[in-house]
């Protein structure tokens, strides 16, 4: 990067990350900055991110995604951050990009990025992925993680926003089992979002709410046109849902 432009921090949260950590650290070579926060992983993510000697890593147990995307936010020397998960890449146009975007006058404070959804290694066109577009590259003085939102994160923006043209390529599928427990995981934080919000898990939502996530992504978003894969994906998006009305129920009734 220009050593006269914008200063760019990249950061990178992780949990046992081994099989993606290395790849991605090896690709980000435009930034000024790299900061991993790990979860105290139990695999071989640190002595990997290590390895590293342009790579600052720290470790701050997990609470949510909200909290440790605005502690990590916390640790960056540079205002400009990009912040990528270990199963993201980025292709030389969008570094590019992104690069030219931080040092123009009419620079936006934060930016969509789009995704492209992997299933294990071919491209998943359709289920509902094909507008995924997520909030990664923004001026961090202007942006704040908003508290009461701990997974699927929502991001406060204080200035304009703007959309990249170049897509990230996102390897979030690598097995049915690896994205199952992601799902479990991802309806568990919902849960306990929505506790704290007061929200109780009517019957009726928690049976109709995860098939009708189910059939409104295979037909409606058209996931029956990526075949066996839009299904696949389809049903554990779904089964986050069902497991989000599960732990809720959970919860209240320990707490009676």
């Amino acid at each position: 990067m220009n050593s006269e432009g914008q200063k760019l921090s990249v950061l990178i949260i992780t949990l046992n990350e081994e099989q993606h950590i290395k790849s991605l650290l090896e690709d980000i070579d435009f930034a000024d900055e790299i900061i991993v926060v790990d979860s105290f992983s139990t695999d071989k993510t640190v002595s990997i991110v290590e390895s590293f000697n342009n790579v600052k890593l720290i470790q701050n147990a997990f609470i949510d995604y909200t909290s440790q995307r605005n502690f990590a936010l916390d640790q960056a020397r540079n205002s400009w951050v990009l912040f990528i998960d270990a199963d993201e890449r980025l292709t030389p146009e969008l570094k590019s990009e992104i690069v030219t975007k931080i040092n123009s006058q009419n620079a936006a404070s934060a930016y969509f990025i789009y995704r492209i959804f992997m299933f294990k290694n071919s491209r998943l066109n359709f289920s509902g992925w094909q507008t995924d577009k997520i909030f990664r590259l923004f001026d961090k003085s202007k942006c704040r993680y908003d508290s009461e939102r701990t997974v699927h994160e929502k991001l406060i923006v204080n200035g304009s926003i703007s959309t990249l043209k170049h897509k990230l390529i996102h390897f979030s599928y690598s097995s049915y089992e690896d994205y199952k427990s992601k799902m479990h995981n991802y309806g568990i934080l919902k849960a306990n979002e929505k506790f704290v919000k007061g929200i109780k898990p009517y019957l009726l939502m928690q049976l109709f709410h995860p098939l009708y996530t189910f059939l409104y992504q295979l037909i409606i978003r058209f996931g029956f046109l990526d075949g066996q894969k839009g299904f696949t994906i389809c049903y554990l998006n779904a089964y986050s849902v069902y497991i989000r009305y599960k732990e809720l129920r959970k919860l209240i009734s320990s707490r009676i």
